[in-house]
């Protein structure tokens, strides 16, 4: 027996009989037998009567006793009579006590008008009831009245709730650890049924988190304490594609794409779990595809009664076909703003054979620089269901030599290299921010002068090519992984390739390239912290123009395009710290270091130890960038570690 404030916590053995084998007793009830609040008898009289028909669950027995019926203490309005209550005790069904700290204290606090020595109207017993049932932590209260001579007793017989158990149905993606961890600290106690109500709320939050269509849409208590909780997860039925002529006005349109072309790209299939987080990641896919003019929508439409969508994708198509033109600056040494500009115009025809297959010419021309690029690409190989994509690439170019080699002194002529490519290249997602690349390449390169003379050695007689001929040929295998983690310029970006030359016949050549880059951002305040970092190194019998060429816009500022070095390894880092200024407009702080570990002499002709260069240096300086309709554009103003400065322009952003 537990003693709460003035409510007394008991228990007794004493069953009612229930309300259909009640029967009239003529026998006289001994003073401690327990009468329903329901009917006293005419014994307690009429006020008691009147109170009783406020407990209808209470069974009902009659009993000849020889006590004198209860005083009435006045009325309420409309005559609802108080009656004197003496006693005021909880006990469990069955006759059990309370043996738990947390029922004795919701009971206690239940009980707010029912007190010892209180007159007390039915309504007001019945308030207390409600109070137990709204606590959470009894299914029922039972109120039923005891005569003990001295007064009314009033014993609340209340059934706990405890759990024993959970049966979860129709959660096919809940994962069932998530409801172990949930009620892990409830089992075998008395559960407050909000307990269950938080549980309820904690499964829809991870349904809404995932953005996955589900919710608890049943509960019950069931016997021994088991909790059964139904789950109802929404699943896609079936999944149409419409074709429309404009979005607003919803007129439908014979599509120029085969429709399984579109729907492969979608990830979301029949028979699973309607997922609109997955959904909207597929519709971003297909509009990234290039052949729609708007971003798709979805509608929903739910099937019957069940637990079943359709999803219905209305898609615009756009016009399968670009024409681009722009300028860029080039990555040569040049005397003059406009002279180091590059022109280009290129042409593309999207949705080749109505399978979203691209065809795309490009032409750049400079003072020096040209680039003439053919490349037909099949964004998803037909039967391969891991979204292999396959590039056909043909480029004929012509690029600068003073990168590595610099200027003839005498002349002040440029070496050009002509590179002349054909090859073939895989790229596959193998995890959600993982693509590799598998590839195969020829090379026919060489260089030139300004005249278009092929030459093999430089000012310095020293060779420009690995196998002394006029043109090295090359046969290159290439693998490359590259992770980001998302499109922004300053978000996570890891990127690692490697290069294999394959000397399939004698005079070709054999060399090793691996190179590294690295990217990452940090939000400090209304600043923005960006780190980069790249190095490589190459082994085997490779032509000096080949060389990791260290300094310029790309590398390190403050210099010259390919000033500090020439080598067979290098390593460039860059800090940045950028913030918003005003408009498009934001200003940056920069420090770039680079070395080439003096490998320089080991690169064929040694062009850089030859043109005097330092081999490792760093620069630091400010600049704005500016987000204009062509891409980012870069005006920076940077010294180097020989406090000599330099203007750097850039077009888009660094490597």
């Amino acid at each position: 027996m537990g003693r709460s404030g003035d409510v007394l916590f008991v228990s007794s053995g004493v069953k009612l009989p229930s309300a259909a084998a009640s029967a009239p007793s003529t026998e006289r009830a001994p003073e401690t037998a327990f009468l329903p609040l329901a009917y006293i008898g005419a014994a307690i009289g009429a006020a008691a009567r009147r109170v009783a028909v406020s407990f209808p669950r209470a069974p009902i027995a009659r009993a000849d006793t020889g006590l004198s019926p209860p005083r009435e203490h006045g009325k309420v309005g409309g005559g609802e009579a108080r009656l004197l209550i003496s006693e005021v005790a909880v006990r469990g069904k069955g006759g059990q006590p309370l043996d738990h700290p947390d029922l004795e204290a919701a009971a206690a606090d239940a009980l707010r008008t029912c007190r010892p020595n209180e007159a007390l109207t039915a309504r007001e017993v019945l308030e207390d009831v409600r109070r137990f049932e709204k606590s959470g932590f009894f299914r029922s209260c039972t109120p039923v009245a005891v005569d003990t001579g001295n007064g009314i007793r009033l014993v609340l017989e209340v059934e706990p709730n405890h759990f024993h158990g959970l049966v979860c149905e129709g959660a096919n993606m809940l994962p069932s650890k998530f409801l172990e961890d949930s009620f892990r600290d409830c089992y075998g106690k008395p559960t407050n049924m909000r307990h269950l109500d938080q549980v309820i709320k904690s499964v829809h939050g991870w349904y809404q988190e995932r953005g996955l269509a589900g919710s608890v849409s049943g509960t019950k208590i069931l016997c021994g304490g088991v909790i059964r909780l139904q789950v109802s997860e929404v699943e896609v039925n079936n999944i149409n594609l419409h074709f429309l002529l404009d979005r607003k006005t919803g007129e439908p349109a014979i599509g120029k794409t085969h429709p399984e072309t579109i729907l492969r790209e979608f990830t979301t299939k029949k028979e699973q779990a309607y997922n609109r987080a997955q959904v909207e990641r597929d519709v971003r896919t297909i509009f990234a595809m290039g052949i729609l003019k708007d971003c798709p929508t979805i509608v929903e439409q739910p099937v019957g009664d069940s637990n079943k969508v359709d999803l219905v994708m209305n898609v615009v198509e756009g016009r399968s076909y670009d024409f681009s033109g722009g300028v860029n600056p080039s990555s040569g040494i040049y005397h003059g703003f406009l002279s180091g500009l590059i022109g280009s115009i290129s042409y593309s025809l999207g949705n080749v054979f109505r399978r979203n297959k691209k065809l795309n010419l490009s032409l750049e021309k400079g003072q020096i620089d040209s680039t003439f690029q053919f490349n037909f690409t099949d964004p998803y190989i037909d039967g391969d269901n891991k979204r292999t994509s396959r590039t056909v690439m043909v480029q004929n170019s012509r690029t600068p030599g003073t990168l590595v080699h610099g200027v003839d002194h005498l002349n002040h002529e440029h070496l050009t290299i002509g590179r002349i490519t054909a090859g073939v290249e895989y790229n596959q997602p193998f995890r959600p921010k993982w693509r590799g690349a598998l590839g195969l390449f020829f090379q026919h390169a060489g260089a030139c002068d300004d005249a278009g003379n092929i030459v093999t050695t430089d000012f310095y007689n020293s060779q420009l090519t690995a196998s002394g001929n006029a043109c090295d040929n090359t046969l290159l295998a290439k693998a490359e992984s590259v992770y980001t983690d998302s499109g922004d310029h300053s978000s996570t970006m890891f990127a690692f390739s490697v290069e294999q030359g394959l000397p399939i016949l004698p005079e070709w050549l054999s060399y090793n390239r691996v190179t590294a880059h690295l990217r990452q951002g940090y939000e400090i305040g209304p600043a923005r912290l960006l780190l980069r970092a790249s190095g490589g190194h190459v082994e085997g019998n490779f032509p000096p123009h080949e060389a990791f060429s260290i300094g310029g816009t790309n590398s390190v500022r403050g210099y010259e395009e390919g000033a500090i070095g020439s080598g067979r390894s290098y390593a460039v880092g860059c800090g940045e710290v950028s913030w918003h200024m005003f408009g498009p407009v934001e200003g940056v702080v920069f420090a770039d270091y680079g070395s080439d570990f003096d490998s320089g002499h080991t690169v064929p002709g040694n062009p850089a130890g030859v043109r005097g260069k330092p081999g490792s240096g760093y620069g630091y300086g400010v600049g704005i960038h500016v987000d204009s309709p062509l891409g980012p554009l870069r005006l920076e103003y940077a010294f180097n570690d020989q406090q000599a400065g330099q203007f750097h322009f850039g077009l888009g952003c660094r490597n």
